[in-house]
């Protein structure tokens, strides 16, 4: 086992120990457990975030053993980099692993859990929330940062994005950290980034005029290529997904 422990949540390591061995017996399931499972764990007066990655295929198994840094590590070590850039997300406290001599196996990432009011996700399914188009501009300007930041979040899809409301003004929070790319990023890159958002033109129109103030570029160069790039990947996806169905089909 290697583990790694955010210096200040040293006091607590019998109690993470603890969690990552009983992880499959105790604590709360929580979100999606379709890819990974997720759980909750309440250590003294806090309330953890554990996210346990499934075991690799084979060639990434001895990948992730000598090659490449494993999820966990990525999301501890991306976690920290984001908020020494001053860009919102959970409190990363550790990351475990288990392997063997030649094969990595199981991981863990450990951050504190974070209460929020929405998720983009919600902005998606419901066109009439409240003060919509305000936090669809300020969820913008909070991605324009991202990459004035030289930040690349390459799963910046609906789910990803953690949304607290106060008094009018919005904090966002990324969650889900263990793909990005750090760099400067030409304009194709940066409009690129937002074509996993959203299916509706409406929402493109509003980000993309907000996106073309803040860069300050022109409005239909900038909706042009979002719209494109978002049609692209739903393209993309739809045509993944009905592959995937046929593989299973021929599997039966």
């Amino acid at each position: 086992m290697n583990r790694v422990i955010e210096d200040k949540f040293t006091a607590i390591t019998a109690q993470l120990d603890d969690v990552i061995i009983n992880f499959d017996t105790s604590g709360t399931p929580f979100g999606n457990q379709d890819r990974n499972s997720l759980r909750l764990f309440k250590i003294e007066d806090k309330t953890l975030n554990v996210k346990s990655f499934k075991i690799p295929n084979v060639i990434n198994q001895i990948a992730y053993r000598f090659f490449r840094k494993s999820k966990a590590q990525r999301s501890f070590e991306y976690a920290n980099k984001l908020l020494n850039l001053g860009i919102g997300t959970p409190q990363p406290i550790a990351y475990y692993e288990f392997m063997t001599a030649f094969f990595f196996k199981k991981s863990f990432y450990i951050s504190e859990q974070l209460s929020c009011d929405i998720t983009y996700r919600e902005l998606t399914k419901d066109l009439n929330y409240p003060n919509h188009e305000d936090i669809l501009r300020a969820f913008t300007r909070f991605t324009y940062n991202l990459h004035e930041k030289n930040v690349n979040f390459l799963d910046h899809s609906p789910g990803n994005t953690l949304i607290k409301i106060k008094d009018n003004s919005y904090e966002f929070f990324l969650v889900d950290l263990n793909r990005m790319k750090f760099g400067s990023m030409d304009f194709e890159t940066r409009i690129k980034n937002f074509a996993k958002l959203t299916t509706h033109e409406s929402m493109v129109k509003v980000m993309s005029d907000e996106y073309a103030k803040c860069c300050n570029q022109p409005y239909e160069k900038v909706f042009e290529l979002m719209w494109n790039s978002t049609q692209n990947f739903q393209d993309k996806y739809y045509r993944k997904k009905r592959l995937k169905k046929k593989l299973k089909f021929w599997k039966r």
